[in-house]
């Protein structure tokens, strides 16, 4: 298999003129930083979920097989320039953007942090380097995608984020957004990426509190021990400053922790062992 290339998590090889295999690895990245620390056993984890979701929506798919513990077959396509963010609760960066009239909220919704928006929102985003949150006449002017695919991917989002709550709310979690990625198949726009951790907020239900920080299953856990260090800011500063920003070394039981959650989460929402 000839190497394509490496993403922020997996790396891509060309398996044959229809397909391509994602290999996942422990990597980890933050506000866009990546880390030389791994989370062990992580890789494992995206894979299984990538499997697990793809089977579980009825949304045409480009998954194929699972290979291995760490690798999946997927179907080659064209990838659409839009990522599909669904927000079911006012929590992340819908915050502050609210809070800068950046974006609105359903009328009458809560705004108090981490509460139940009364309908999730379509809150999409460019695919770049660093996401730029858009809008529908934002996503037409930048010709990313056209009336009628917004429209569609606008739905199918909600829809698909309803099921995966639905899936999770099962399993005693609340699943609180999520990022979504599609692409034209055959004409067709079909959903693609994967769909694990790295794409959603995932709180357990039993520690569930409107007003306070969440208990992440996600890769929120490193957001939030950044942000509370102040990395965050620092980053950003560095980013103003025109340098690179350097990531800290994690802690060990940041680490750990993110193990045994992603284990964890699998482990309750796919009904499997790892």
């Amino acid at each position: 298999m000839k190497f394509l290339t490496s993403g922020k998590v997996k790396d891509l090889y060309d398996v044959d003129e229809a397909s391509i295999l994602f290999k996942f690895s422990d990597r980890v990245s933050a506000y866009d930083v990546k880390f030389k620390q791994g989370i062990p056993k992580k890789g494992e984890v995206l894979c299984k979920f990538a499997e697990f979701w793809f089977n579980e929506l009825s949304v045409p798919n480009h998954f194929v097989k699972r290979q291995s513990d760490t690798e999946i077959v997927v179907k080659k396509m064209q990838m659409l320039p839009i990522e599909c963010v669904v927000r079911g609760y006012f929590y992340g960066s819908l915050v502050s953007r609210w809070k800068k009239g950046e974006v609105s909220v359903p009328e009458g919704s809560d705004t108090t942090l981490a509460a139940k928006l009364p309908e999730p929102i379509f809150d999409p985003t460019t695919k770049s380097e660093h996401d730029i949150p858009i809008n529908k006449s934002k996503a037409l002017e930048m010709n990313l995608v056209t009336e009628g695919q917004y429209s569609w991917l606008e739905k199918t989002s909600i829809d698909i984020y309803k099921k995966m709550a639905k899936v999770a709310d099962d399993a005693g979690f609340i699943l609180a957004d999520l990022k979504l990625e599609f692409g034209l198949l055959d004409g067709n726009i079909t959903l693609g990426d994967s769909i694990g951790p790295d794409e959603y907020r995932l709180w357990p239900k039993d520690t569930f509190e409107v007003g306070k920080i969440q208990e992440a299953y996600d890769k929120q856990l490193l957001r939030d021990w950044l942000t509370a260090n102040g990395y965050h800011k620092q980053f950003d500063d560095d980013r103003d400053a025109g340098k690179e920003p350097v990531a800290p070394l994690i802690p060990e039981d940041i680490i750990s922790k993110m193990t045994r959650r992603y284990v964890t989460a699998y482990e309750k929402l796919a009904g499997n062992s790892l």
